[in-house]
């Protein structure tokens, strides 16, 4: 399945729109993660956990609107587009959605 941001895939042309394609992981905020995550801001550097957490709930994003695409019989998603928010009660969990359009290439 090609998946791209691109409105076009190079050297493919769109025969048919399938129509919009999604997918969504929420994930809950876990507070030993949350405390180290502040003593980084207070003494620098990178938060490892809240960046493996957002590449693991990008990957199911992506996965669950590959899986929407293919139940239409997709070649490829095109367009696609992220959002990352901050939802719940005090923010306390991370939302990452992606969005794109699944289309039949020739």
């Amino acid at each position: 399945m090609i998946v791209t941001t691109t409105p076009t895939v190079e050297g493919r042309m769109a025969t048919e729109y399938l129509g919009l394609v999604t997918g969504e992981a929420i994930m809950g905020a876990n507070i030993f993660r949350d405390m180290f995550a502040g003593i980084r801001d207070i003494v620098g550097g990178r938060a490892g956990a809240y960046e493996n957490v957002l590449r693991g709930g990008r990957d199911q994003a992506i996965s669950e609107l590959i899986e929407e695409a293919q139940a239409l019989g997709a070649d490829a998603v095109i367009g696609v587009a992220f959002s990352y928010s901050a939802i719940g009660a005090s923010d306390s969990m991370l939302m990452v959605a992606v969005s794109g359009t699944a289309v039949k290439l020739a």
